[in-house]
């Protein structure tokens, strides 16, 4: 028997949303607008121009992470009523996944601190502290790729538990399975084969923003919901 109440699965999607939100304000609006692809010069000197903006999007990259933790817990209790093992199991992968990003993120600070320090000015050439800036941008992109291949196999695991459930909407848990497939080419992709990743971003990650964000919707705004519906 499940006992997650209507409170609990709202503020579990009003997290996600949350998550999504920032996750897009950083890729986009922070990182999108600072990094310049391939110019490691150009990508250094915007970072040292606006370095509030850069910590500004490690602080909501870092929230991200905490937000994180009230949705795997209300996932875990929602799903393990249909297989208590698969949905420990997913709740394992997010946390690893969890892990990895809030440690990647040092490599976020090692960009600011190259571009900006001025210790690294005495010990380097400006043309090696704009590379070594982009390097630390670079392995954070790597990284990230990285933790999100765990969080893959996750969305993938929670997709199957939900279409299993006979409780809650079929296709929400197919769009979690397709947004986890997305997540997994992509993440294989740019560590075996980075030109062909580059052929596919965005387009592949498309099916993850639509099924998550669908799902977190469904939280917050499913029509009827009460306990006794959960008993699968």
């Amino acid at each position: 028997m499940s006992a997650v109440t209507p409170r609990e699965l709202r503020l579990a999607g009003l997290c996600y949303l949350a998550i999504i939100a920032l996750g897009l304000w950083t890729e986009v609006f922070v990182r999108g607008s600072l990094v310049v692809a391939g110019d490691a010069a150009a990508t250094a000197q915007n970072i040292a121009a606006q370095p509030q903006l850069w910590r500004l999007g490690l602080a909501a990259d870092l929230l991200m992470q905490v937000l994180d933790i009230p949705v795997i817990v209300v996932l875990w209790r929602l799903l393990r009523p249909v297989n208590e093992t698969l949905a420990l199991t997913a709740t394992g992968l997010n946390l690893v996944q969890t892990a990895v990003l809030v440690a990647n993120r040092v490599q976020l600070l090692a960009a600011l601190e190259f571009a900006t320090a001025p210790a690294f000015g005495v010990a380097f050439l400006p043309g090696q502290r704009e590379a070594l800036a982009m390097l630390a941008v670079q392995l954070h992109s790597q990284g990230f790729g990285i933790g999100l291949i765990f969080f893959g196999f996750a969305c993938v695991i929670r997709g199957a538990l939900i279409a299993a459930s006979g409780v809650l909407p079929r296709l929400l848990g197919w769009g979690l399975v397709a947004a986890g497939l997305a997540y997994l080419v992509n993440s294989f992709a740019l560590l075996l084969a980075p030109s062909f990743a580059k052929l596919l971003f965005p387009v592949v990650l498309l099916p993850a923003f639509v099924g998550e964000l669908a799902f977190a919707l469904w939280l917050v705004l499913r029509p009827r919901w009460s306990p006794s519906q959960a008993q699968y």
